[in-house]
């Protein structure tokens, strides 16, 4: 049940920032001056998807408390970085970001990571 913790943690911490940057980027810059950035804000914060993006964070923060009932931090921790890899994985597929040698080079280094680590 504690693998199923970190699982359910690491996908609600991708969802959560993957549709942020979507409704980010679908509302656009954020403005210079202080009212219209006040308006920018709000207007985020009343986007329902945006909304569903804080409840999954929040739902992650659950989980995530429940996974460390069962594992050390040190063992549990490292099986974040699988968030990483999977907003990398997902951030192209649908939205098209760019994927670079450096990327990958140190994506396969943070999976090496939580390979040795779960040791």
């Amino acid at each position: 049940m504690g693998y199923l913790y970190i699982f359910l943690t690491i996908i609600f911490t991708v969802y959560g920032q993957l549709i942020l940057k979507q409704r980010i980027v679908l509302h656009g810059n954020l403005p210079e001056n202080f009212i219209p950035k006040l308006m920018f804000i709000l207007q985020l914060l009343l986007d329902p998807y945006v909304l569903s993006g804080f409840v999954s964070a929040f739902m992650a923060s659950i989980c995530w408390m429940a996974a460390l009932t069962k594992f050390e931090l040190s063992y549990a921790y490292p099986f974040m970085s699988l968030a990483y890899v999977l907003v990398f994985i997902f951030s192209i597929i649908f939205m098209n970001e760019t994927i670079s040698i450096f990327k990958v080079i140190g994506l396969v280094l943070i999976i090496l990571g939580i390979i040795i680590s779960s040791k």
